[in-house]
């Protein structure tokens, strides 16, 4: 899927270029082609310096967070939820604990851990699946919770915006918090309603209520403020956020003695080495996404959707942002990409790249995710996995939109 994406974005550029030239007359396109294949693969480089960085401190603090054991902590907190919810899981089993321990890691950010906890899980769940290819209802749940975006820190989005100039890099921190959340309740209310859970239990009325109840007094309050107090408030909470989990992680580790200094450099290679293996997958998504956007291509597309907004007497200013959202579901890489670049072309802080960062801070790649977790245990027949983790994708997208009009008006 990923080969066929990537081709079709520099088949749609040539295309888009040969009809400039030969119908407009504009044959300087291959000229800007050219030029944006080289502006990209330096900017890739760009994003990668600041990356190393980033990855290497962060995944130092999270090595110290899984040693100081507060992801197993979250775990046995999640234990009790997801036995109610997957009642065909015996208790005890040890896909439950595998389960909790990926929700936990994807929460802190440990995407290198949660994955393959998730697999393992995966498997375990497998084992308790009386068919070899279709997937159990366990499985669907699972999966879709994965596939409506977990992540309640997004450092590598407040990464890129501080790498492209952002005059505040976590002033997405609230809207990507509230878009995510819209994700990931759809996400569960639509598997719930396939597969007829019972979310009035008692167990799980005492887990989910509480982070609703707060959600909802949270955005009441939100309501009454305005749009520069809401920009202050974000940024204040997603700095104040971001530094007390970075001080808790610390003090956490202090108290059960782990050599906090030597973990965090132990970490920290680990993330030198993520960086690493990530540029050329960088240089493939710019470049490609880059050429789409010199040929005109990605622009025509834009237009078209405008148009037909406009049509409908909607703010049409969210059209610029979509480009993330259209491919996020198929790749991350080339969502990042897309993300990027509209940081560059509409400027970091513009209403178009907030809204963007806030799409790609609140979606998840579904289709990527349902082939390695599927695929990992042979898994051919996904029922109502697609439906439901598209329709996730669909609240967490519409959810940014929201919220940026909300927040950045």
């Amino acid at each position: 899927m990923l080969n066929g994406l990537w081709l079709g974005f520099f088949l749609t550029a040539a295309l888009a270029a040969l009809v400039r030239w030969l119908v407009g007359g504009d044959a300087a396109v291959f000229a800007a082609l050219v030029e944006s294949l080289f502006a990209m693969a330096k900017l890739s480089v760009e994003v990668m310096v600041l990356l190393f960085g980033t990855l290497t401190l962060w995944l130092g603090f999270l090595r110290i967070a899984e040693a100081a054991g507060l992801v197993a902590g979250l775990a046995r907190m999640l234990g009790p939820l997801f036995r109610h919810l997957m009642p065909e899981v015996p208790a005890g089993h040890p896909a439950l604990g595998l389960i909790t321990m990926n929700f936990a890691a994807n929460a802190l950010g440990l995407d290198n851990a949660a994955t393959p906890m998730g697999l393992k899980a995966m498997r375990e769940l497998q084992t308790l699946n009386p068919s070899t290819t279709t997937a159990s209802n366990a499985q669907i749940l699972f999966l879709v919770l994965n596939a409506s975006s977990l992540t309640l820190l997004p450092v590598t989005i407040f990464m890129y915006r501080a790498q492209q100039g952002a005059a505040d890099p976590t002033l997405v921190f609230l809207p990507i918090l509230i878009a995510t959340s819209a994700s990931t309740l759809v996400g569960l209310l639509s598997v719930a309603f396939v597969q007829r859970l019972r979310l009035w239990d008692p167990v799980v009325l005492a887990y989910l209520l509480p982070g609703a109840l707060l959600l909802g007094g949270f955005m009441a309050l939100l309501a009454t403020l305005s749009s520069a107090a809401l920009a202050s408030l974000s940024s204040l909470l997603g700095n104040l956020t971001l530094f007390g989990i970075v001080v808790a992680f610390l003090l956490a580790g202090a108290l059960r003695r782990v050599k906090v200094y030597e973990c965090f450099i132990e970490g920290a290679k680990e993330g030198f080495d993520v960086a690493k293996n990530l540029l050329p997958y960088l240089v493939a998504m710019l470049c490609a996404v880059g050429v789409l956007r010199a040929s005109g291509a990605l622009d025509m597309v834009l237009a078209g959707i405008r148009w037909l907004v406009g049509l409908t007497g909607w703010d049409a200013r969210f059209v610029d942002a979509l480009p993330t959202a259209l491919v996020k579901p198929f790749s991350g890489s080339a969502a990042r990409a897309m993300l990027i670049e509209t940081m560059q072309s509409q400027g970091v802080d513009s209403f178009a790249a907030r809204v963007a960062a806030t799409i790609q801070g609140s979606t998840e790649t579904t289709f990527y995710v349902l082939a390695v977790y599927f695929g990992a245990v042979g898994i051919q027949r996904a029922r109502h996995a697609v439906g439901c983790a598209l329709l996730a994708e669909l609240a967490g997208v519409i959810g940014a939109i929201a919220v940026g009009y909300w927040f950045f008006g």
